[in-house]
């Protein structure tokens, strides 16, 4: 094994060994994710161009497994996807643990978008501990404004300028 490779298996030992006797004191045990109050869900976030007529939509995968989809919530605020809910720990009873790292609590993850999406439209489904959330983006209106030019009857009498005060 090379020698860098030696150090930070030492280091990686050296770490689980503090976990394992400090961890109690400092959270980071058994039961450190019932005192950390929940978890983060991992998320990716990307955006895809469908076949005509569909609108492109923002995609939103997010990392629930474990989780019953009825303590799921989605909410649009604006530019932002929030996803909210709760994973029960499973039931221990009996058991010793060796290691535990799968979290289990509340969640609240706010995801910025960046586009505006028609919210009417968005559609979630839940698979294989995926959750997988569709926003599709608003059509930009477009800027652009054709201004008509008037051309002014040459017999009719020319426009005052001043104030006429």
């Amino acid at each position: 094994m090379p020698p860098e490779r030696d150090l930070f298996a030492n280091f990686e030992r050296m770490r689980r060994e503090m976990d394992e006797l400090f961890g109690d004191v400092f959270g980071g045990g058994v039961l450190g994710p019932h005192h950390r109050g929940g978890f983060s869900p991992a998320v990716d976030v990307f955006y895809e161009n469908p076949p005509a007529p569909d609108l492109p939509r923002a995609v939103v995968h997010a990392e629930l497994a474990g989780i019953d989809p009825d303590e799921i919530g989605l909410e649009i605020e604006g530019r932002e996807l929030v996803i909210a809910g709760h994973r029960r720990p499973t039931d221990s009873e009996g058991r010793v643990y060796q290691q535990l790292e799968i979290d289990f609590g509340p969640f609240r993850r706010v995801i910025p978008l960046g586009a505006d999406v028609v919210a009417e439209e968005a559609r979630a489904t839940y698979r294989d501990g995926i959750l997988r959330v569709e926003l599709p983006l608003l059509r930009p209106e477009s800027r652009a404004r054709r201004v008509p030019i008037e051309v002014p009857d040459p017999d009719a009498p020319a426009p005052r300028s001043g104030s006429g005060v």
